[in-house]
């Protein structure tokens, strides 16, 4: 959910913006800016770069595994809490003009993550303070301040737990208070592979939220942007037969090559008469690659759920 995070929490605050009567520049402002603040709280996938140390590099599995494993030491903790994001929302919507006191508010925050869980979880809420520093001074530029700050700050804070509740670990939703709210992932299906497919529909979902409504804000068609090579991705089905079938657990081979179909978006295409390629424009790429990675899983689950593995 890196990518969801940020383009769900995008898609929500424009498109509610100008529900209620922003300009669309003045949504994209907004959007922007909680999709910025979603992205904040996975700094703390920072210290999984530490499993990366000791790995042979030239093995991409064990790279990918000895990330992943280091990851959970201090993921979805201290900067996934709901109890944490209100404060540091607010001391974020404070930071452009009251400097003195937003720092002081997270330094607090800082302490507690001392007092509770010691000096590792203390050094990613500072990432996270700072992260969030930096992108409240961005959007304070751009005239998003005050209580909207704060406002468009708490949604993408708020927002970022929830999309994790159907991979891995849980978040810790109220730390440092002992209350555990759910003791593993939220199950899509009995089937380990069905939930899998099931979670990556719901990261496409948020990420087609996002990208529909930065067309629709900039004017843009999606007809206008999407390649008939979109439609090789459902090609992707054969990989029923190739791969073993992918769990939350077990999902790199399936995760990396489903999403490198996107690729397609970016190929250049031959010019007609001439001996040079045309590379597609930016919204182009990007809309072709990700109807082609949702071709590609729609055709994979059917031919899992179908029978063909």
């Amino acid at each position: 959910m890196f990518v969801g995070h940020a383009t769900f929490a995008f898609g929500v605050v424009a498109l509610a913006a100008v529900r209620l009567g922003a300009s669309r520049e003045r949504a994209l402002a907004l959007g922007v800016a909680a999709g910025l603040f979603a992205a904040v709280p996975d700094v703390d996938m920072a210290y999984a770069l530490v499993g990366l140390l000791t790995v042979d590099p030239t093995s991409p599995m064990a790279v990918a595994q000895s990330f992943w494993g280091a990851s959970t030491v201090v993921h979805r903790a201290v900067t996934h809490s709901l109890v944490v994001g209100v404060p540091a929302a607010a001391a974020f919507a404070l930071a452009p003009t009251h400097r003195r006191l937003a720092a002081a508010a997270l330094a607090a925050l800082v302490g507690v993550g001392v007092a509770v869980s010691g000096p590792l979880p203390a050094v990613i809420v500072g990432l996270f303070a700072a992260g969030g520093w930096f992108v409240a001074h961005a959007a304070h530029a751009y005239d998003v301040r005050g209580a909207t700050l704060f406002g468009v700050a708490l949604v993408g804070l708020l927002t970022h737990p929830f999309g994790d509740l159907f991979t891995g670990q849980p978040p810790e939703l109220f730390y440092p208070l002992d209350v555990a709210v759910l003791d593993g992932r939220v199950a899509l299906s009995a089937d380990p592979t069905l939930h899998l497919l099931g979670a990556f529909g719901v990261e496409l979902f948020a990420i087609w939220l996002g990208v529909a409504a930065a067309l629709w804000l900039t004017g843009r068609r999606f007809a206008d942007h999407v390649n008939p090579r979109a439609a090789s991705g459902a090609a992707y089905a054969l990989a029923v037969l190739v791969l073993p079938p992918p769990t939350v657990d077990a999902s790199y081979q399936f995760v990396f090559s489903v999403v490198a179909v996107g690729f397609v978006g970016v190929v250049p295409a031959p010019r007609f008469g001439q001996r040079s390629l045309a590379l597609p424009s930016l919204p182009t790429g990007l809309v072709t690659g990700l109807a082609a990675v949702t071709l590609a899983g729609v055709a994979y689950a059917v031919a899992y759920a179908t029978g063909l593995a």
